[in-house]
């Protein structure tokens, strides 16, 4: 008879490092507390891509699950505070919008704020969506401080993540799992060894003859995906059909006065560029694609559009967009690169780790990797990614520009079933439909639909039945001039940072 723990996993390897392979080092430490052994092995030889440098708001729930302070962190991480993303030319050639974080304004009845909205644009109210946000109209006047928990009152409202600098996070992160008991082993990896009956990798092979065993694989090796794909052929899904962009040019420059609180997506020629401003210094990149600009032609647009003189050469990065057909096959489980890539337009990389990291902690297995478990994995993940693809898909669908090929391209193709539904509800009615707990809430679809012209049809009729017991018009007059109010009492974004948690003291 076996002892209850007989099957217990005893020993987890991961393979790569960068922001994936610390965040999962770091995360397992945390949660199993030396129940395990963990290592992890990486080589300075090959490197990580460490462009990643804007987040979303989740990414403060996995800090505060490992007790990493914010102060310490920003500081660690030369990181400052993003309230969301401004996208310059995307619906049109000199139209912007933002994409908040949090909500807009407060629901003030059962019916949803946007459609009394609506309806009073329809009587010639000229104010815009986002004069009722509070981060946008916080980050337009460049100020910042956290949110408050009282949910009566204005500063409640919105939410934040972060903008740093991804080496320096993974640094951070490694310090932290060792302190935990990580072992970190440096070394290139020649040959996986399979178990002969049921096909789990056994030990991985160094090009020097060492070898280590585990039970448990996460692979962190990037694009490559040296378990799950190399080793145990998964498959991919290719959705460069839909999102077309499959190159970046990348290139950090100095710092241009104080940082402002959100990062800025530019669409150009045949594609975007990114602005992510932090405390040292400001990271840029140009997202394009080959089909329709050359690579030359590329970091020539980028470099002339930097804000500062270039502090790093131009670095060309290749990827497609899409997914590994499962993530958690046999005994591996991919994160990261290794487990797909979405192109970075909603900061969504390091959220899939985490999501991904999060999903593992709750299906945590023994030795057999239970296929029950695998399953449940592989469909959850998959739905995320779907959600997810079809949000970013949203902002090259919905563009009326024309001038370039890549533009007309986004703008006829076919787009998945499940987003023609979404778009049909809002463009129609105003309705913002989801499919159960996502990653993008109501609020962020509504930035997109409304900032690239989606202009509904209709309002709800309910807007109209309960007008004389709302008073819509004042309302939202209330709204817009508590949250000016609010505002101009905040500090600026650079005075916080100076105050709580500045980089160079």
């Amino acid at each position: 008879m076996q002892t209850a723990d007989s099957n217990a996993i005893q020993n987890i390897l991961i393979v790569g490092g960068g922001t994936a392979g610390w965040m999962a080092a770091a995360a397992l430490s945390n949660a199993l507390a030396g129940s395990c052994k963990i290592t992890l092995v990486e080589s300075e030889a090959i490197g990580t891509v460490g462009v990643g440098e804007a987040t979303i708001p989740p990414l403060k729930v996995f800090n505060q699950s490992l007790g990493i302070d914010e102060n310490t962190f920003v500081k660690e991480t030369n990181a400052t505070f993003k309230l969301g993303i401004e996208f310059s030319n995307w619906g049109k050639q000199g139209e912007a919008y933002f994409h908040p974080f949090g909500q807009y304004g407060a629901d003030f009845d059962v019916v949803p704020m946007h459609h009394y909205w609506l309806q009073q644009r329809a009587k010639g109210d000229t104010s815009d969506i986002g004069d009722h946000s509070m981060a946008w109209v916080a980050a337009k006047n460049g100020k910042f401080a956290p949110p408050i928990a009282d949910r009566r009152r204005v500063q409640s409202t919105y939410d934040y993540a972060y903008h740093f600098d991804a080496t320096a996070y993974a640094a951070f992160l490694r310090r932290y799992a060792e302190k935990r008991g990580v072992i970190r082993v440096e070394g290139r990896i020649a040959d996986i060894i399979r178990h002969p009956q049921i096909g789990y990798i056994s030990s991985v092979k160094f090009e020097d003859g060492r070898t280590l065993e585990a039970d448990l694989f996460i692979d962190c090796s990037g694009f490559r995906g040296l378990l799950i794909e190399q080793t145990f052929e998964t498959g991919y899904d290719d959705w460069s059909e839909w999102l077309p962009c499959n190159s970046a040019v990348t290139a950090a420059c100095e710092r241009t006065g104080d940082p402002i609180p959100y990062t800025r997506s530019i669409a150009r020629e045949a594609g975007w560029q990114w602005r992510i401003p932090l405390q040292h210094r400001t990271g840029n990149g140009y997202v394009y694609c080959t089909d329709f600009l050359t690579d030359g032609k590329a970091e020539q647009t980028l470099m002339s559009n930097l804000d500062a003189p270039a502090t790093t050469d131009p670095r060309v990065l290749r990827f497609t967009t899409g997914k590994r057909r499962k993530f958690w096959n046999g005994n591996v489980i991919a994160l990261g690169l290794a487990a797909g890539f979405m192109e970075p337009l909603e900061s969504t990389s390091i959220h899939l780790i985490q999501s991904g990291i999060t999903r593992l902690l709750a299906l945590f297995p023994d030795k057999t990797c239970d296929q029950l478990a695998q399953d449940e994995y592989n469909r959850i993940t998959t739905r995320e990614y779907e959600r997810i693809r079809d949000f970013l898909i949203l902002h090259y669908k919905a563009t009326q520009r024309d001038d370039t090929e890549l533009w007309r391209y986004v703008a006829n193709m076919p787009i998945p079933d499940t987003l023609r539904y979404r778009i049909d509800q809002f463009a129609g009615h105003g309705r913002i439909v989801a499919d159960g707990q996502e990653l993008f809430q109501n609020p962020s679809w509504l930035a997109v639909y409304l900032g690239q012209n989606i202009m509904p049809k209709h309002y709800a009729p309910m807007a109209d039945a309960r007008a004389k017991q709302v008073d819509p018009a004042q309302k939202l007059a209330g709204l817009r001039r508590v949250i000016t109010e609010t505002v101009e009492t905040m500090p600026s974004h650079q005075a916080y940072i100076d105050r709580y948690c500045s980089a160079t003291g």
